[in-house]
């Protein structure tokens, strides 16, 4: 999924130089960055654990809502960021960090195979591979207190239809924001959103 989700980034960069250099080049003042991504090889890739002891003693890095459920602050993902030239996966975050539907990492069922790309303003991509066994998938729903019975369709789909897949989300926002070099994501939503108001694409 790792690898998908960078050929799909390096596409967009490359799409963007052939049809909207001009645009980007008015937005941002350089395509520098496009041309970056666009041509780059496999980014960096570090662990949690290991990222955990580069940022630990710096304070306001790292985050811990409770025992076994740490994160990145932004503070923590600009570090990292600076420390590899811009881009880096994070990889398998604390299980109770991130959804319960994140399968488990079979040689440490504390953390989750999981991934999130830090560029731009930092997380942008969120990736992970799913539960491929029911019975994975009911031990995550209860250590995430989940009730099941919320999703009992996904766990029947899951027990009548095993399969293994990922899945990943990039934050088109966050992603424009890089693109354009702009500082303020409000104004590039892509549907706004008022207070009180439904708005549906």
């Amino acid at each position: 999924m790792m690898e998908v989700v960078e050929a799909y980034l390096r596409h967009l960069a490359g799409a963007l130089l052939t049809h909207g250099r001009e645009a980007v080049t008015g937005m941002a003042g350089t395509v520098r960055h496009l041309e970056g991504l666009a041509g780059s090889g496999p980014l960096p890739r570090i662990a949690f654990e290991e990222a955990y002891g580069i940022l630990k003693d710096l304070p306001g890095a790292v985050k811990e809502l409770e025992p076994g459920c740490r994160s990145l602050t932004r503070e923590g993902e600009r570090v990292l960021m600076d420390k590899f030239g811009g881009y880096v996966w994070l990889t398998h975050p604390d299980h109770l960090s991130v959804p319960f539907y994140q399968a488990f990492d079979p040689q440490d069922p504390t953390k989750a195979l999981s991934a999130d790309l830090l560029f731009g303003v930092g997380e942008t991509v969120g990736a992970g591979e799913r539960h491929t066994d029911v019975a994975d998938l009911r031990r995550a729903l209860d250590l995430h207190e989940v009730p099941e019975d919320a999703y009992e369709w996904y766990v029947t789909m899951n027990e009548r239809h095993p399969m293994r897949t990922s899945g990943f989300g990039l934050g088109v926002e966050r992603f424009l924001l890089w693109a354009t070099q702009h500082d303020d994501i409000r104004d590039l939503a892509l549907l706004l959103r008022f207070n009180g108001a439904n708005i549906l694409p």
